[in-house]
């Protein structure tokens, strides 16, 4: 696959710039997030706003959230998590293996809300992850 990585470095100088705006956001909720292109593995968005849906895991502060990029594709194994999102017909998959640090002013739209059952699961598969 061909990157177009100039249209995506354009975009992501234009969040760079941009003032951190209150986004009220919370744990558990999923955010629009404008990850970019990334290298080999990593997930990474489609489209021409290079955005993904992204599960709010962590907030640290106004700027800085821990992440999990969700997909539609199918996968099992330890690092993957089925999950609806409220709202949403179609299931989605939490990509555990790629919990990030994002800055909020990567995100765009809130796109909804997992289940408090589906967040604590979560929540301690990635705490076995990290003993």
């Amino acid at each position: 696959m061909i990157k177009n990585f100039p249209a995506w470095h354009a975009i992501k100088q234009r969040i760079d710039n941009a003032a951190h705006a209150l986004r009220g956001y919370k744990e558990r909720d999923v955010w629009w997030v404008s990850v970019g292109h990334n290298v080999g593995f990593e997930e990474e968005a489609k489209g021409t706003s290079f955005s993904r849906p992204v599960l709010v895991v962590k907030g640290f502060s106004q700027q800085i959230f821990w992440g999990i990029p969700l997909t539609s594709k199918r996968h099992t194994g330890k690092y993957y998590y089925l999950l609806t999102v409220r709202g949403q017909t179609m299931p989605s998959i939490a990509l555990l293996s790629q919990l990030s640090v994002f800055d909020t002013k990567r995100m765009t739209t809130k796109h909804g809300t997992i289940e408090e059952s589906d967040f604590m699961e979560i929540k301690r598969q990635l705490r076995s992850f990290l003993r």
